[in-house]
């Protein structure tokens, strides 16, 4: 754990920004070759990208604003920890997705064809992404008593995210990261050989609809989250990103049937 890499002067370089802008370089290169591969825009699409990711971003603030509000009511100060986190993801992919959609017709852009470029990037990105929370402390796992349990010890990280000291965890982050990065060579192996527009972005709904689903069970940052069905056991009860998985598990396999039925005519 190591929230802050290192510092030069008055400059403080944070680990979580630091591996966001590098998961954010490294997924617009990728968007940009696959641009250029297709025949497509490529600078065209990299503002386009660049427009997406703010309403990803605010849409992230927003749903974790949402979902916390009778917190943040009680105590309006927290509210600049908003400010410093990247929100919940699942609220930022549904704000991306629809601004992406509404963004690719207005000007006319191939919308599913560009969908199928993006999302590896996306998974790319964001297992950087899920690395910089490990090193900040953010989005902690549970109580852990695996051999790989991760403990932290930084204070300026509990006082950031109120991450747990001295006490193991299930490092989730990194669980995460891991399946993003396998989710992102799935996602490429699978656009290169493609048999119609639109299924790199069902697989990518589909595949991060389990990945989510699975790494619930051992987040715990947010302890006093609502389950919404309360099974016999916590691994057989739903949570609301749970149910939202399972919601978007359905409409990735409804729209991949609509698509591969459009491709044969």
């Amino acid at each position: 754990m190591k929230p802050i890499l290192f510092k030069l002067g008055p400059l403080t370089i944070h680990s979580y920004g630091f591996m966001m802008a590098l998961g954010v370089a490294l997924a617009l290169w990728f968007i940009y070759r696959q641009a250029k591969k297709g025949g497509l825009d490529a600078p065209r699409l990299l503002d386009a990208a660049f427009y997406i990711m703010i309403a990803a971003l605010l849409g992230a603030k927003l749903i974790l604003l949402l979902s916390n509000a009778g917190y943040y009511l009680k105590n309006p100060k927290e509210l600049i920890w908003i400010a410093r986190t990247g929100g919940v993801f699942q609220g930022g992919l549904v704000f991306g997705v629809l601004f992406a959609l509404w963004y690719f017709r207005r000007h006319k852009m191939p919308t599913w064809k560009i969908a199928d470029i993006v999302v590896p990037a996306l998974a790319l990105g964001h297992g950087f992404g899920r690395i910089g929370c490990f090193l900040a402390g953010c989005c902690y796992g549970t109580e852990c008593a695996l051999p790989w349990q991760a403990t932290f010890h930084s204070e300026y990280a509990h006082n950031l995210t109120g991450i747990p000291l001295g006490m193991p965890l299930h490092p989730v982050q990194i669980y995460e990261s891991a399946l993003n990065f396998l989710n992102a060579l799935i996602l490429f192996l699978v656009l290169r050989k493609k048999r119609f527009d639109g299924q790199v972005f069902c697989l990518y709904i589909l595949n991060y609809s389990v990945i989510r689903y699975f790494t619930e069970f051992f987040r715990g940052d947010h302890p006093d989250r609502a389950i919404l069905l309360r099974g016999p056991s916590p691994l057989l009860s739903v949570t609301m990103p749970q149910l939202v998985c399972l919601i978007c598990l359905a409409a990735s396999l409804l729209m991949l049937r609509i698509f591969a039925k459009r491709s044969r005519g």
